[in-house]
């Protein structure tokens, strides 16, 4: 397979030589141009067409998110920013994430590459997923605001990391206000979950709340899993609770969406739905497989696009705009 080319853009000379040196350090990996702004990238874009981007939020002139929307409203590509991680760099992270960003990494706070050394592994995986992202523009048509739902007594889970955040913006929005329990695993850098409720809350239906040890989950409440040290589970169905558990990471990943699947696989049986944004090899799968066993019902991508909607057997298409009404048909009477 091809290496993945990739184009640096930072105002910072500096900060380019660092990127652009971790990224040249990880095997199948080419820096085919760095740029200091918008205007050099877009030049850099046709004449090198690099496959991902890596982009600083902070630039001045055409910022890292104006241009950022830009690239998604036009010829999207995939895109891993790098930001500031004070309180307003971690709401600009999470606004590059719903814009279509698939990660946002925290900048070198120094100019050492000791520092860049950390997500070294992390950034790796990131551009082994960019290439094969599948992007569309902003104006691909999105699902419509769903009605009142009649609950049906069944839990909702689900499972996504940084490069679901717009998958996670776009589901929830057709939420209605009344919508099951929803309890959500998301993959996201430290600093970035309270930014990530903040901004959901703001746009949707439900109530957003970041989850803790002992809550009760709630119709009409979304639940998303702090960023630490410990997994977020459900204990039983109905009447649950929610808890953290301060257990090693599962697959390398800690909270753990599988983990979450499994306890409601295990608490809930056929009154568990599961939505999984990630593709099939990634934290999930195995949960989903768990609840499927159980009887309840899963939704994960498919391969082509769109998702595929499983119980025990059984399997349908769903498209990625029907993925709202079959999510509320399955948790409705």
């Amino acid at each position: 397979m091809a290496g993945t080319k990739v184009l640096v853009v930072d105002d910072s000379l500096t900060m380019r030589a660092l990127i652009s040196g971790a990224l040249e350090r990880i095997p199948g990996v080419e820096v085919v141009g760095m740029a200091d702004g918008a205007a050099e990238a877009r030049e850099l874009v046709a004449s090198a067409r690099p496959d991902v981007m890596t982009l600083d939020v902070e630039m001045p002139g055409m910022s890292g998110l104006e241009y950022l929307a830009e690239i998604m409203d036009s010829k999207p590509m995939p895109v891993i920013m790098f930001s500031t991680r004070t309180q307003d760099g971690a709401a600009e992270s999470i606004e590059a994430l719903r814009l279509g960003a698939i990660d946002c990494f925290p900048k070198p706070r120094v100019a050492a590459p000791a520092e860049l050394d950390a997500i070294i592994a992390k950034l790796a995986k990131r551009l082994k997923a960019a290439k094969k992202a599948e992007l569309k523009p902003k104006s691909a048509p999105k699902a419509a605001k769903s009605p009142p739902i009649d609950w049906n007594g069944r839990l909702l889970l689900v499972g996504g990391d940084a490069s679901s955040t717009k998958s996670i913006f776009d589901l929830f929005a057709g939420f209605p206000a009344n919508c099951p329990p929803t309890v959500v695993v998301q993959h996201l850098g430290a600093g970035l979950v309270e930014s990530m409720v903040e901004k959901l809350a703001e746009q949707v239906a439900p109530k957003v709340v970041v989850a803790t040890d002992g809550m009760k989950p709630e119709q009409g409440t979304i639940y998303l899993a702090p960023h630490g040290d410990a997994h977020l589970v459900i204990d039983s169905w109905p009447n649950g609770t929610l808890r953290l558990l301060p257990k090693d990471p599962v697959a390398g990943e800690r909270p753990s969406i599988s983990l979450l699947f499994a306890s409601a696989a295990k608490a809930a049986a056929a009154n568990a739905v599961g939505v999984l944004l990630l593709d099939a090899n990634e934290d999930g799968a195995g949960g989903l497989r768990a609840m499927n066993a159980a009887g309840g019902y899963a939704f994960a991508p498919a391969e082509g696009g769109g998702f595929t909607l499983t119980r025990g057997m059984v399997s349908q298409p769903v498209a990625t705009d029907a993925l709202v009404t079959n999510v509320m048909k399955m948790c409705s009477k």
